[in-house]
């Protein structure tokens, strides 16, 4: 694996995405897809993996890159992680003069939309392989209500979702 391609295909993912998991799409479609330096189960093994820590939701391209080249594809991945936000600083103090222009505006909404439909289509693949069997798809739906129906801290939730499905998962077996 060449890092110089991690690197660039983990920052072309970063850098035309506005959203943690927008780039997921554009990484599942060069490294599984087009490159083959992962398998679905990798890819989703390390976005869960770089999910499950604390941190900026994007931080899961690191153990994306970690899934793909060890220590220094994790290097190469917070590199492309990082990248954009150096790129973007000039920008946000050259667009800030026309902040009020409605032309600008709407293209903010658009992006916004755009990264919104982007975070839908990287789910669907996530959501077919976890939720197998009617105990796991019972318990994401739990769950979600749970979080958009009660005040119940989301925290309290992901536990409580991760010890009932370890229990499943031991019972299955």
């Amino acid at each position: 694996m060449k890092l110089v391609l991690l690197y660039f295909l983990l920052l072309k993912a970063t850098i035309t995405s506005f959203s943690g998991l927008g780039s997921l799409p554009m990484i599942h479609s060069d490294l599984v897809i087009k490159h083959r330096i992962l398998t679905e189960r990798q890819l989703h093994t390390a976005v869960a993996a770089g999910r499950s820590g604390p941190g900026p939701i994007g931080l899961y391209v690191v153990a994306v890159g970690y899934a793909a080249a060890g220590v220094p594809g994790a290097i190469a991945g917070w590199l492309a992680m990082v990248t954009p936000a150096f790129l973007i600083l000039p920008l946000l103090r050259y667009a800030s003069q026309y902040a009020e222009d409605p032309r600008l505006k709407r293209v903010i909404q658009a992006v916004v939309l755009s990264s919104a439909g982007l975070l839908l289509s990287a789910t669907i693949p996530f959501a077919r392989e976890a939720l197998e069997h009617w105990w796991t798809a019972s318990l994401a739906l739990i769950s979600f209500l749970l979080t958009a129906g009660t005040r119940i801290d989301s925290a309290w939730v992901i536990l409580a979702s991760a010890f009932l499905g370890a229990i499943s998962a031991l019972l299955m077996r």
